[in-house]
C-alpha cells in the first residue's frame, strides 16, 4: 500500500516560513546480554565504569537504569534526522564496545526474550521503588524508546500533550519489539507496553487544558504519597521535567536505528501539528482515557500486523489504514522538516517487511533456539548483521 499524495489535514506553514525547526533528542534503554547463553547480565556498572575510564563524554551520555541487566543513553539535541541516525549508530557501537570490555553484549530488545531474575541498581530512589512496589518492581526489565521534543513553554506543550493522546499508541505499534517474555512467546507485538502500564501513573491520561491543570495534577498525584518524585509521573507523554520538552514515552527500544528515526521524526510531526492546531483554536480531542487505553492495548498486541483502532473513530481498521491516517495528519509538519517522503517510505517498509517483533519471531521459527535470536539481535543492534 502506498501512501503518497494523501490529502493532509490541518493548517499548512508553507515551508521558509521563518519557523525555527524543533529539535529532538532520543534516550535508548538496552539490554547487556551474554554472548553465549544470550540471558540477561547486571554488569552495568561495569559498562559506566568503562565509559567513564576514557574521559570522553561517554560518561555523561549514558546512564544506569532501574536494573543492572540495563544502560541507557541519549542523544544530543538534533533538528536533522540523518543526524540524529548518525549518533544512534555511533552510540550504539559505543554502548556494545564497554560491554564487550564487561564480557557482554548488547542488545536493542524491549524485553528478555529468555528467562531473567533481575538484579535492582543500588541507590535510595530505587530501594523505595522496591518497598512501594514490590513485584511490580522486581518485573521491570523493560527497554523503551524516550523521544524529547522541543517546545516554546508549557502552555504549548499542554495544548501539545492535550491533541496529541489518540495519535501515540501508534507509535507503540510501529516500534513493537518485545514479543518473547520469560521464554515464550507472549501473543503480544509489545509486550514491555503491558508490563509497563502495570506502574499505578502510567498510559493514556484525560486532557489537562492549560499549564496549570497539567501542573496542579501532578501535584495532586504527588499528594497521594503514591510516587515519590516528578519522575515517576509515566504518562504516555509529559512535560519533562528537566529541559524544554515535551517526552513521548509509549515506544518500545526498536531493534533497527531506522525504526528508532522514523519514531522520532512522526514523534516531532504530532507535536508540530498539535501545536499548529492549537494556535487556529482547534480544540482538543474529547476521547476519555479508558477509550485510549483500550486503542493502547490494541497496538500493544497486534502491533504492524493489525487490526488497530482508528485515532479519529475508535473503530477496528487495518493497521495500514491507521498508520495512513497518521501520515495524513502529521504530513503538513513533516513536509515542512523535509520528512515526508522518509516517514512514508519508513512505514511501507515497515508494513511490507515488518518490525522489531516480527524479525524476532522470524529468527525463532528458522529453527533458532531464542539463545541465538538474542546474539542475531545483539548483531542487528551493533551494525553487525
Amino acid at each position: 500500500m502506498t501512501f503518497a499524495g494523501r490529502r493532509p489535514t490541518g493548517p499548512a506553514v508553507p515551508a521558509g516560513a521563518g519557523a525555527t525547526m524543533r529539535t529532538v533528542g532520543v534516550e535508548e534503554e538496552l539490554l547487556l546480554v551474554s554472548e553465549r547463553t544470550g540471558e540477561p547480565l547486571a554488569v552495568s556498572s561495569a559498562v559506566l565504569a568503562s565509559a567513564a575510564a576514557e574521559g570522553d563524554d561517554g560518561e555523561d551520555v549514558l546512564e544506569k537504569e532501574l536494573h543492572q541487566e540495563q544502560v541507557e543513553f541519549a542523544t544530543r539535541p538534533l533538528a536533522d534526522m540523518g543526524a540524529m541516525r548518525e549518533e544512534i549508530v555511533r552510540w550504539r557501537g559505543e554502548v556494545g564496545r564497554h560491554a564487550e570490555r564487561a564480557g557482554a553484549r548488547v542488545a536493542a530488545l524491549a524485553t528478555s526474550p529468555l528467562p531473567v531474575e533481575p538484579s535492582r541498581n543500588l541507590g535510595r530512589r530505587y530501594r523505595w521503588m522496591a518497598e512501594q512496589f514490590g513485584l511490580t518492581t522486581q518485573e521491570q526489565l523493560t527497554c523503551g524508546c524516550h523521544v524529547h521534543v522541543s517546545v516554546e513553554s508549557d502552555e504549548e506543550g499542554v495544548a501539545v500533550l492535550d491533541r496529541m493522546r489518540p495519535w501515540l499508541y501508534l507509535l507503540n505499534a510501529i516500534s513493537g519489539n518485545s514479543p518473547f517474555w520469560q521464554g515464550v512467546d507472549s501473543g503480544y507485538s509489545s509486550y514491555r507496553s503491558r508490563v509497563w502500564n502495570r506502574w499505578p501513573s502510567a498510559g493514556p491520561y484525560e486532557p489537562f487544558g492549560s499549564a496549570e491543570g497539567y501542573h496542579s495534577r501532578v501535584r495532586d498525584m504527588l499528594d497521594t504519597g503514591v510516587l515519590r518524585d516528578p519522575g515517576m509521573i509515566y504518562f504516555d507523554a509529559r512535560l519533562s521535567h528537566n529541559y524544554p520538552t515535551v517526552e513521548i514515552r509509549v515506544a518500545d527500544v526498536c531493534l533497527e536505528p531506522d525504526t528508532t528515526v522514523l519514531v522520532a521524526t512522526l514523534a516531532r510531526g504530532l507535536v508540530e501539528t498539535a501545536a499548529r492546531a492549537w494556535r487556529e483554536g482547534e480544540p482538543a480531542p474529547d476521547f476519555s482515557a479508558g477509550l485510549l487505553r483500550l486503542a493502547s492495548w490494541r497496538a500493544g498486541r497486534s502491533g504492524l500486523q493489525g487490526p488497530l483502532l482508528h485515532p479519529v473513530t475508535m473503530r477496528e481498521t487495518s493497521a495500514e489504514t491507521a498508520l495512513g491516517a497518521l501520515l495524513t495528519h502529521t504530513e503538513h509538519a513533516l513536509r515542512d522538516t523535509g520528512d515526508h517522503e522518509a516517514a512514508v517510505k519508513g512505514i511501507e517498509t515497515l508494513l511490507a517487511h515488518g518490525g522489531g517483533a516480527q524479525r524476532q519471531r522470524e529468527l525463532y521459527e528458522e529453527g533458532r533456539d531464542l539463545a541465538e535470536v538474542v546474539r542475531a539481535c545483539a548483531r542487528i543492534t551493533t551494525g553487525e548483521l
